[in-house]
Parts: C-alpha cells; sequence; structure tokens
C-alpha cells in the first residue's frame, strides 16, 4: 500500500517516460528486492544502481550526485533513516521515499519530519514506487 508524506500529491495513471539521465539508488538488504526493483526501473528507463547497505550507499556515492533514492528504513547496521539523516548534515540532497515491511509510526513520522517524498510499505505495487519516483524526480532531481 502506498501512503504519500502529507502535503505531497501524487498523479496516478501513466505519464511520460522518464529521461533515462536520472539515476535511482535502491538501498535494500534483500537481494531479491533489490533484484526486482532494479529490473522494473531499467524497464521504465531509469538508470538503477543497488546498495544492500546504508554503508555501501555511503562509500559508493561519497562524491556526491544527483537522484533519487529508494531506501529501506530495517537495515543491518545504519539503519535508513540514520542515513537521511547523515545525507542531510552532509548537504546531500536526495529525494528520498522509503519502504518498509515493518511499519512504525514513529518511522513514519520521523521521514515525514526529514522531507521524505513518500512511504511505502511492502508489499508495495510498481505504480505506487514509480508514481513516488515520478514525484521525486519533479522535487529534487
Amino acid at each position: 500500500m502506498f501512503e504519500s508524506i502529507p502535503g505531497h500529491s501524487i498523479r496516478t495513471g501513466g505519464g511520460d517516460m522518464p529521461q533515462k539521465s536520472v539515476t535511482v539508488y535502491v538501498v535494500d538488504d534483500d537481494e531479491s528486492i533489490r533484484r526486482a526493483l532494479k529490473r522494473l526501473l531499467r524497464s521504465m528507463g531509469y538508470h538503477a544502481v543497488t546498495f544492500d547497505s546504508a554503508e555501501e550507499f555511503l562509500e559508493a556515492t561519497s562524491c556526491g550526485g544527483e537522484g533519487c533514492l529508494v531506501l529501506d528504513i530495517r537495515l543491518p547496521g545504519m539503519t535508513g533513516l540514520d542515513l537521511q539523516e547523515k545525507l542531510a548534515l552532509t548537504g546531500a540532497k536526495y529525494p528520498v521515499i522509503f519502504m518498509t515491511a515493518h511499519d512504525n509510526p514513529k518511522w513514519q513520522e520521523r521521514a515525514k519530519k526529514a522531507g521524505a517524498v513518500a512511504y511505502l510499505r511492502k508489499p508495495f505495487d510498481e505504480d505506487s514506487l514509480l508514481n513516488a519516483i515520478e514525484l521525486a524526480c519533479r522535487e529534487g532531481v
């Protein structure tokens, strides 16, 4: 189920094909999720790059960059929420879409306050993710 963060509107249905220069970074410790999202995003014209931890993402993107971040909340080591905070402190401005299989109202509130574009509960449908990415791209990429 998709739940947008209040104050953001999500357009439903079709849409223009995204520009291929848009990079979507996916951080999730579940290999099957990473593989499925990478395949979906590439089929929609996005450049998809996956990471199995927040630390791996930070290491690979240490020089900064542009793109949208699809981020699992519960990760080994640094959590997704902690990664978002760390990025904000360094001035990185990745629009963030959170996803979680273990919903928690405190996490949702924390994500909202930190400016997350969307908060998705696993399992979610591909249209929910694609709409959230489209919104993230309009807002921050």
